[in-house]
């Protein structure tokens, strides 16, 4: 579990800090203020230290580094992300065990990061990122570019994640995943499987009809992909699991199904981190917080910098809300 952040000068974040994350973390704001930034750094660095001496990797820190870097923000040289000319980019995260991981870099880098520190012991842990886009019916074309073609186009999360749902590690689930699943096949009203012999994913409903990857619901397909990872073992109890617009191509009864399903999973373990535009997830969420009493940091993205909150106490203040609150007086004034 990510315990506490430092980020200075990272694309569009300013200085960015908290020592006391939760098991469930929001980030909120408009376009292009920061929200997937962050997601995207919190995710290189995980899967970074994750990967460390994993198997027979040779490769050291900073090689595993710079190379998740390039390929999740896809820029031609690395000191593009630095975010003024002469500013140095820094990153720190630290553990529940007080393990560390940290690097900087300025404007003269290129591919490699020169200065990584790393304390964190080596891990069998897998943590994932699910993107705004299902990837199950671009699996094999996302897998193909990275691995044979090495070019631009699908970044590293959804190669990661590509690659995420090939494994089917056979045995008994832990109950709580159990019990996820089974409420996401009920949300869903069934559940995706790999056909081995049209080496395709196909969705099978609660009626056993199979229908064709391409022709189910995106909403279906995204929900589907957190139930195949727990089926297949690739997550555990102390994955990270980073969900860009957890609202994309939801409706609102299983964007609250969902967020349930969340709760109910990082309290056996898991620790999430969540964008929204959504008011509806907000909101839920601040109920979530009560009802378990649970900590729920929120980070409020806006142009100059980045407010810190918690749904626990409060609901955050944020464009999002301000709008959701300036619609409910235009609608009483009418």
């Amino acid at each position: 579990m990510i315990k506490e952040i430092h980020i200075k000068s990272f694309g569009p974040i300013a200085d960015l800090n908290e020592k006391n994350l939760g098991k469930i973390n929001l980030i909120i704001g408009h376009n292009g203020s920061g929200k997937t930034f962050m997601l995207k750094t919190l995710f290189a660095a995980t899967k970074t230290v994750e990967r460390f001496q994993r198997g027979n990797d040779p490769r050291t820190t900073k090689e595993l580094l710079s190379n998740c870097l390039w390929w999740t923000f896809q820029t031609k040289q690395l000191k593009d992300l630095v975010k003024k000319r002469d500013d140095k980019l820094e990153f720190l995260m630290k553990n529940e065990k007080g393990e560390s991981f940290s690097f900087e870099f300025g404007n003269s880098t290129i591919k490699e990061v020169s200065s990584v520190q790393n304390n964190y012991t080596p891990t069998e842990t897998n943590s994932i990122f699910l993107p705004a886009k299902e990837v199950l019916s671009l699996q094999n074309i996302i897998l193909s570019s990275r691995e044979n073609s090495q070019v631009f186009g699908f970044d590293e999360t959804y190669f990661d994640l590509a690659k995420a749902l090939r494994p089917s590690i056979k045995g008994r689930n832990a109950e709580s995943f159990s019990n996820a699943r089974k409420t996401l096949k009920t949300a869903i009203g069934g559940r995706i499987q790999f056909d081995d012999k049209k080496n395709t994913w196909i969705f099978k409903d609660n009626q056993n009809r199979s229908f064709d990857i391409d022709i189910t619901s995106e909403g279906i397909k995204k929900i589907s992909i957190l139930d195949s990872l727990l089926g297949n073992h690739y997550l555990c109890r102390d994955s990270i699991i980073f969900i860009d617009e957890l609202e994309s191509n939801l409706h609102p009864q299983l964007i609250r199904q969902f967020l349930e399903i969340i709760s109910l999973l990082a309290k056996d373990g898991l620790q999430f981190f969540i964008t929204t535009h959504n008011y509806f997830v907000i909101k839920r969420l601040y109920i979530l917080a009560h009802k378990y009493k649970i900590s729920v940091p929120t980070f409020s993205f806006s142009d100059k910098e980045v407010s810190i909150s918690d749904l626990k106490d409060e609901m955050p203040s944020n464009p999002i809300i301000d709008e959701s609150i300036n619609i409910y007086k235009e609608e009483i004034s009418l």
